[in-house]
């Protein structure tokens, strides 16, 4: 079975009155460094152990050829990036790939296709992956698309733990960022999650030029849903050659650690994951991140089409600084 964390076994009040609104979290994000990062911790601490990292693998299951031109992504049909176009992997590699992620130390594995929306014809061996990875005792998730009325009761009878829908980034900018979909069309595919007894992943991609108060809206946003994602990946953009913002200057570091401790804030009962772009922060910065709230990572040494810190390197890191998986 998945392991429980201290965190979740810790008896808490009531979650006190916090601040939602936009102006709210600018002004977080306009505080001192380091008073942001110490509310940020005390946050932390009061919701879950100061120690412990959550770690999630991430696995590809159908790879390159999406439909959707999502201007950051390298499976897009729409962009020249080096990303080929594969069928849907058979069951055996699935769980071949999930023994090895359940024997490294994930709790989690994550499956993602590049699709629209999963068609009826191949959902059938997707719910046949999350049973078998299911029965290696790891939790599971999926990150499919946009899903159809019926299809969140379909994942959700044949196990599934949590379902993957980024946000992205604000609901103002996100037609900058994809035309083939609407942020509403998103927020219909979190909402028939949830309604199907689903627990819900999704983040957002931070540094595609969105200003600071488009990554504070996007923060809003998730606080605000009736019930927050129980995971909030944080991305840190990873410039695909060949993509439309392959060009884009790097945002600075403290201003992503800021956004990792403003979301810390803001969702003090969800995890945040230090996600894409992870490989290429220092260790100094990743601890940054862990005080700034972050306490999950993708563990592995690649995510779906871009490379992952390896887990070696992980690993010393945690043992610097006294980190414990769960």
């Amino acid at each position: 079975m998945p392991h429980t964390s201290s965190a979740e076994q810790k008896t808490t009040a009531a979650t006190p009155c916090l601040p939602r609104t936009l102006n709210d979290a600018l002004a977080l994000f306009d505080l001192p460094f380091m008073d942001l990062l110490w509310q940020a911790q005390q946050i932390h601490q009061q919701y879950f152990a100061a120690n412990e990292i959550q770690r999630s693998a991430l696995f590809s299951i159908k790879t390159g050829g999406c439909s959707e031109d999502c201007k950051y992504c390298a499976q897009s049909a729409h962009h020249q990036t080096t990303v080929e176009r594969e069928p849907l992997k058979p069951l055996a590699e699935v769980l071949a790939a999930a023994r090895c992620a359940r024997d490294a130390g994930a709790s989690r594995f994550c499956m993602g296709a590049a699709w629209r929306t999963p068609k009826e014809k191949d959902l059938d061996a997707v719910l046949a992956m999350v049973r078998g990875v299911k029965a290696l005792g790891l939790e599971t998730c999926l990150t499919l698309g946009l899903l159809q009325p019926g299809q969140a009761e379909r994942l959700q009878q044949a196990g599934l733990d949590y379902y993957n829908h980024n946000l992205d980034s604000a609901a103002d900018y996100y037609p900058k960022i994809v035309s083939t979909h609407t942020h509403d069309d998103r927020l219909q595919t979190i909402d028939r999650v949830r309604n199907a007894g689903i627990k819900i992943c999704s983040g957002g991609i931070i540094g595609m030029g969105e200003t600071r108060r488009h990554r504070a809206g996007l923060l809003v946003q998730f606080a605000n849903l009736p019930k927050p994602p129980e995971s909030v990946p944080i991305n840190h953009l990873v410039s695909i050659p060949g993509s439309p913002l392959e060009a884009l200057p790097k945002l600075d570091n403290f201003e992503f650690i800021r956004t990792i401790a403003v979301a810390r804030i803001l969702l003090p009962r969800s995890y945040i994951r230090l996600s894409a772009g992870r490989h290429e922060m220092n260790d100094e910065m990743q601890a940054l991140c862990f005080l700034a709230g972050a306490n999950s990572v993708f563990y592995g040494s690649a995510l779906l089409t871009t490379d992952n810190a390896a887990p070696e390197r992980d690993d010393a890191l945690f043992r610097r600084l006294g980190l414990q998986a769960v």
